[in-house]
């Protein structure tokens, strides 16, 4: 007597249409979680924390987080756009500290304050412009190894310049940006912001938007359905540079000074804020509020350390954990919806 397609399907290791729609409905939810994932840990995070340590909570602290995590959030925003190409760029410290000594010494000469600005965003932009061009020019494997080279390069040249110490003073508008508040909230809030707003912008309205998630998804298929992928690339590290310059009048206006000692380990901080916040490495996937979201976490999580007392080696301990948790987040997440891909298939035969 032959056996049925049900007998069929548990034999053979594969599942008949009733049996994906059963197992396609929680995998859907669980993934839907999973993607929710970090919003959801971060208001809890925040919720414990105004439990265990009263001050957390209170206005000057939040305008404190958000004065402490402006610069890595405003840089990871840059970081997320690379990532979101299947890229990584790791000059972004030595960048913004290069872009400090550029204004200091712009300022020193000139004693404008908006030539300052622009000097700093034009250095980050022109070392992320070579990033990208090397990059994609060089047809090198990788970005990797021409942004560890930048990063090198931007140090090294920052520390030539500065002769190795901090460059003190900057124009007023300069320290209104970076340390100043307006309506009890930093001004930096609002750089971050309008960056913010201008990225978002560009990636849901403009078409480059399209192409980058597309160059991120699928790169041979972009490159057949004539997408001009070489600029779409250099674009992405041309606005991680600038990202990395307004990172830096950020910086010189919180400190009043350039130094090319700012921006130490800014690169892990900026990858682990894409990361952690539900960006994919594999790239074509993710929303800027992926980064704005793993850069407020850092700050709560440093913050609060430093409230409860805890020393600054378990903070980098601390933030390990959280990027090994995100990371193994991002590989449960592919696996679901692999799994989610293939049981909505059966459901259709």
């Amino acid at each position: 007597m032959g056996e049925t397609l049900t007998e069929f399907a548990s034999r053979e290791g594969t599942q008949t249409p009733a049996a994906a729609r059963e197992g396609a409905t929680p995998l859907a939810l669980w993934l839907k979680l999973l993607s929710a994932g970090p919003i959801v840990i971060l208001v809890i995070l925040i919720a414990v924390l105004s439990l265990v340590s009263p001050p957390f909570l209170t206005p000057r602290n939040i305008s404190n987080i958000l004065a402490q995590t402006a610069v890595i959030a405003v840089v990871a925003m840059g970081q997320h756009l690379v990532i979101l190409t299947r890229g990584i760029d790791l000059s972004v410290g030595a960048n913004l500290a290069l872009a400090t000594v550029m204004g200091a010494l712009c300022y020193k000469a000139t004693g404008s304050g908006e030539l300052t600005i622009l000097a700093m965003l034009a250095s980050g932009a022109v070392v992320g412009a070579i990033n990208g061009s090397v990059y994609v020019f060089g047809r090198l494997p990788h970005p990797f190894v021409i942004t560890l080279a930048t990063l090198s390069i931007a140090k090294g040249l920052a520390l030539q310049l500065a002769d190795g110490r901090a460059m003190p003073g900057m124009p007023e508008v300069i320290t209104f940006i970076g340390g100043d508040s307006v309506l009890g909230m930093p001004v930096s809030f609002f750089v971050v912001a309008t960056v913010a707003g201008l990225i978002l912008l560009m990636a849901k309205r403009l078409v480059w938007g399209r192409w980058t998630y597309a160059v991120g998804g699928k790169p041979e298929a972009a490159v057949r359905m004539g997408i001009p992928v070489r600029g779409v690339l250099i674009s992405t590290y041309v606005i991680a540079g600038l990202c990395a310059g307004v990172g830096a009048v950020i910086l010189a206006g919180r400190t009043d000074a350039g130094s090319p000692l700012f921006g130490n380990l800014l690169e892990l901080d900026t990858i682990a804020a894409v990361i952690i916040g539900g960006a994919s490495f594999l790239g074509g996937r993710g929303h800027i509020g992926h980064a704005l979201i793993g850069a407020v976490m850092i700050g709560v999580i440093r913050n609060a350390l430093n409230l409860l007392n805890v020393g600054i080696f378990f903070q980098l301990i601390a933030i390990g954990v959280v990027i090994v948790i995100a990371v193994e987040a991002d590989v449960l997440r592919n696996h679901l919806e692999s799994r989610v891909r293939t049981l909505r298939a059966a459901r259709l035969a």
